[in-house]
């Protein structure tokens, strides 16, 4: 939302005003059932937003996602977990000594979650990022099943296939709401700025492209770096509202959620991912129904495990067919088109 006029910038204010006034009254008000699926909103957004980055902006078939989440997840779960909760999880072998009595501050643990998930994202892009296109999707698949496998047994640091269990709860609205806030308007900027112009023109036509001047390497990785951190912080905000995490979480399965997000809302639309990352917090809450057996007192249907996923499926079956730029195509809802009565710009993203 690159702001041009203090009404634009007042309106903003307001409504961020808003929201956070929404979830003080959420937070006394609501149930824990309703706040974490408001939570999963949250999250959802995040990671989205992630993935809409390299994606969407940028043009990189990126699949890699779950496993920066991965990342994530387990650095925050390492770094606020209590040595008594430690030494509960780690019953079969021992943890390690150097990490046992480790404990740092959530915003510590959120910021160091990125940075690892970026570090380990820059290594990863580096070599990873000369593929294009179907190569590249493979590539980063790999890498996130390599996670998952690689947390499995490294069993002093991550417990393995046991997972870590325990955690405290500290993600909150005004965690998980101010970071998706945080990730918005940076987004927002970002497209909006010559970098967020150069990503764009990779998208298009990398030989085009480069030939214009733009440094593919570095775009590339930068992009990617910054996919990862987002992905990373995302996961560990997931990790502390759940409090139980394992390797299993983060298979493929969770990539291609996201990735359904991306494309229900829209290649390229941040405003597309916001909103479908909360039709899908409240769809997937809501259809959690046909895995359970339901009782009509006079007939018993079994719940069919697996089902919601196939539900998601047929709907992205039918978005790719029926709507196949998604709910915002590359459109943004922005005031200048509010104030003018038109709705949604194209391509003036991301404006507020």
């Amino acid at each position: 939302m690159k702001l041009k006029s203090r009404k634009e910038i007042m309106l903003t204010i307001l409504a961020i005003a808003l929201l956070f006034l929404f979830i003080f009254w959420a937070q006394g008000n609501l149930d824990a059932y309703k706040i974490r699926i408001l939570n999963l909103c949250a999250i959802n957004i995040i990671l989205a937003l992630s993935l809409n980055l390299t994606n969407g902006f940028t043009g990189l078939f990126s699949l890699g996602t779950a496993g920066f989440m991965s990342i994530g997840a387990y650095t925050s779960a390492i770094l606020t977990m209590s040595r008594e909760a430690k030494e509960m999880n780690f019953f079969m072998q021992p943890m390690e000594p150097s990490l046992l009595n480790i404990n740092a501050p959530f915003i510590v643990a959120l910021l160091l979650a990125g940075a690892f998930a970026a570090i380990v994202g820059f290594l990863v892009g580096a070599p990873v990022l000369k593929l294009r296109g179907d190569y590249l999707a493979i590539a980063t698949l790999g890498f996130g099943e390599i996670i998952a496998v690689l947390f499995t047994n490294t069993q002093s640091i991550t417990n393995g296939a046991l997972g870590l269990k325990g955690l405290p709860q500290y993600t909150n609205l005004y965690w998980s709401w101010g970071i998706a806030v945080i990730v918005i308007l940076g987004l927002v900027n970002l497209v909006n700025s010559s970098y967020g112009r150069a990503f764009k023109a990779i998208r298009e036509d990398e030989t085009a492209a480069q030939a214009m001047g733009i440094n593919l390497f570095k775009h590339k990785t930068l992009v990617f770096s910054l996919s990862a951190f987002i992905a990373g912080i995302g996961g560990a905000l997931l990790a502390n509202l759940l409090s139980t995490i394992d390797p299993t979480m983060f298979r493929f399965f969770y990539t291609y959620q996201v990735l359904l997000i991306v494309v229900l809302g829209g290649l390229g639309s941040i405003t597309g991912s916001v909103l479908s990352g909360c039709i899908m917090a409240i769809l997937m809450e809501a259809l959690r129904s046909v895995e359970s057996t339901l009782d009509l007192g006079f007939v018993v249907i079994p719940g069919i495990p697996g089902m919601r996923m196939v539900i998601f499926s047929l709907i992205l079956i039918c978005v790719v067919i029926f709507l196949r730029n998604g709910i915002m195509g590359e459109n943004e809802i922005s005031w200048k088109s509010i104030l003018a009565g038109r709705g949604r710009d194209r391509h003036e993203s991301t404006k507020c």
